[in-house]
């Protein structure tokens, strides 16, 4: 026994094969070409795009509240928290 038998490979059945593979990648490319061409049409385009800018928008807006806006304000608050607990302890101290 060859190797040929065993794996049932025939030379001859080769070129086929690969025709067939290659013919079969066209046909996937070009079905997906004419799917992608005709994906939208202008009124969804723009509805696409109203809703990706309102997307971008907001997650660029929730960046900065969570990053830089609400920080400040706890930080900020907590800090003249202490300072009015400070001022009340020395005015209690004084008198």
């Amino acid at each position: 026994m060859n190797v040929n038998t065993i794996f049932n490979l025939h030379h001859s059945n080769m070129p086929l094969y690969f025709c067939f593979l290659f013919c079969e990648t066209i046909n996937l490319a070009v079905s997906l070409h004419r799917n992608l061409s005709t994906m939208f049409e202008f009124d969804q385009y723009l509805g696409f795009l109203a809703f990706m800018t309102i997307l971008t928008i907001g997650f660029w807006l929730m960046i900065f509240l969570l990053t830089f806006a609400i920080p400040y304000w706890v930080f900020g608050s907590a800090i003249e928290a202490l300072k009015e607990k400070r001022a009340a302890k020395k005015l209690e101290d004084k008198s």
